[in-house]
């Protein structure tokens, strides 16, 4: 049996770029997807668990790595963390960030059309 891929988007305060790509990833090739924030306003603040939980996370700009870095160190080390270089352009669900969402997590994972 394959395991479903557990995918963790992390952004700022969780109310764009993150939250954005859980919906689209969200049950999309068997994926099991959520998001969550690095600041302390965030819809859902990132935790241990989330960490723990992910296979896979992807970041949306460097500070996000670092940050993650910083506050769970020990546990991203063993995870495959990736930035995606996106900037807080964009609102939630914008045409756009759909678009430059699905291009930049093509090249680690399937995307839906």
């Amino acid at each position: 049996m394959v395991k479903n891929i557990k995918i963790l988007f992390v952004c700022s305060r969780n109310k764009w770029r993150s939250l954005t790509a859980e919906k689209i990833f969200h049950g999309f090739n068997d994926y099991d997807v959520r998001s969550a924030g690095t600041e302390d306003n965030a819809r859902i603040k990132v935790s241990n668990g989330h960490i723990g939980w992910a296979d896979l996370i992807f970041v949306m700009e460097k500070k996000h790595l670092r940050r993650l870095q910083a506050k769970f160190g020990d546990m991203t080390s063993s995870k495959k963390v990736i930035c995606l270089d996106i900037s807080d352009d964009y609102q939630f669900m914008d045409d756009e960030l759909i678009a430059i969402l699905k291009s930049r997590v093509s090249e680690y994972i399937q995307v839906p059309e």
